[in-house]
C-alpha cells in the first residue's frame, strides 16, 4: 500500500507541475494581450487626436493659415470682474507677428501702446517707455504659449507632444470634439472643435499661481466666425479665469499678412511717435 502511494505521489508531481506551469504562461499570455490591446488602444486614441486636429488646420485655412506672417485684430474690449461689468470699456488694434512679437494699440488714437517681443514686454504713455507689470505680461505669455497657433505650429510639431482624445462634449450649444496636447514639461493645452465645422470653439490651459501655489485654469471661446482674407476669423471671443468671464472682444475689423507700422514693435519708437 505504502509503495502505491509513493507511486501515485510520484505520478501527481509532474502533472501539478505541468499544469502551473500552463496557467502561468496563460497568465502572461493574457497580460501580453491587454499589453497589445492597450498599446493599439492608445496609437488609436493619438490617431484620432491627431485626426481632429487636422480637420480644425483644414477648416481654419489649411497651409495659408499655417504660413501666416502676421495678424491685424481691430475692436473693442470690455473688462469683467467675477463675471460682471467693470465699464471698463475701449476700442483696440492689435498686430501679431509670428512667433512671439505683438503690438496692443488702446484707445481710438492709440495713445497707449503695449508691445511684447519674445519674453519682455513694454507700456508705452505720453510720458514714455515702462516695463509691463509682471502680472500682466505673465498672463500674456501664457495666453499666447498656449494659443491655437502655437499649438499646431508648436506642440503638434514636437514629438515628444502627447495628443489625447478626450471624445465629445458641449460647447455653449454645440457639439464639441475634445483633444488634450501635453508636452515634454507636462504643460498641456485643450481644445475644443465644432463637431461639424471643425472650427475651434474654445481652449483652455492651466497654470499654478506662483504665490499661493493654487491651480488656475484659463480659457477662451470663439464664435460669430466670419471669413476675411480665406481665413475664418472669431468676431467675438471671451475669456474666462476659473469660470468667470474677465474679458470680452467684439472685432470690428481683421486683416491677414498686413503691412505693419514702421517700428512697429520697436518700444523706442513707439514712444517717440506716442509723445509728439
Amino acid at each position: 500500500m505504502l509503495a502505491g502511494r509513493c507511486g501515485a505521489s510520484r505520478l501527481w508531481f509532474p502533472v501539478r507541475f505541468l499544469l502551473l506551469c500552463a496557467f502561468a504562461l496563460a497568465a502572461l499570455g493574457g497580460s501580453a494581450a491587454r499589453a497589445q490591446s492597450g498599446a493599439a488602444d492608445g496609437a488609436s486614441n493619438q490617431q484620432k487626436a491627431r485626426a481632429v486636429l487636422q480637420q480644425m488646420i483644414t477648416a481654419m485655412g489649411g497651409q495659408r493659415w499655417l504660413t501666416l506672417k502676421n495678424t491685424m485684430l481691430r475692436g473693442r474690449t470690455s473688462g469683467f470682474y467675477h463675471g460682471k461689468p467693470t465699464g471698463d470699456i475701449g476700442d483696440y488694434t492689435q498686430y501679431f507677428q509670428f512667433p512671439d512679437q505683438s503690438r496692443i494699440e488702446l484707445g481710438k488714437k492709440g495713445k497707449v501702446v503695449e508691445i511684447i517681443s519674445g519674453n519682455q514686454g513694454w507700456e508705452i504713455t505720453y510720458r514714455g517707455k515702462r516695463r509691463m507689470p509682471s502680472d500682466e505680461l505673465s498672463s500674456f505669455l501664457r495666453r499666447r504659449n498656449h494659443s491655437v497657433e502655437a499649438a499646431v505650429r508648436i506642440w503638434m510639431k514636437d514629438p515628444k507632444t502627447i495628443l489625447l482624445y478626450d471624445g465629445q462634449t458641449m460647447v455653449e450649444r454645440h457639439l464639441a470634439d475634445e483633444v488634450t496636447l501635453i508636452n515634454a514639461e507636462n504643460d498641456s493645452i485643450v481644445i475644443q472643435t465644432d463637431a461639424q465645422s471643425h472650427l475651434p470653439l474654445r481652449r483652455s490651459w492651466q497654470w499654478r499661481d506662483p504665490v499661493y501655489k493654487d491651480k488656475n485654469t484659463d480659457a477662451e471661446e470663439y464664435d460669430d466666425y466670419h471669413v476675411i482674407d480665406g481665413i475664418p476669423t472669431p468676431f467675438d471671443v471671451s475669456r474666462y479665469h476659473n469660470g468667470d468671464m474677465t474679458n470680452q472682444r467684439f472685432l470690428y475689423r481683421a486683416g491677414y499678412n498686413v503691412a505693419l507700422p514702421p517700428g512697429a514693435f520697436d518700444p523706442d519708437a513707439a514712444a517717440a511717435k506716442v509723445q509728439k
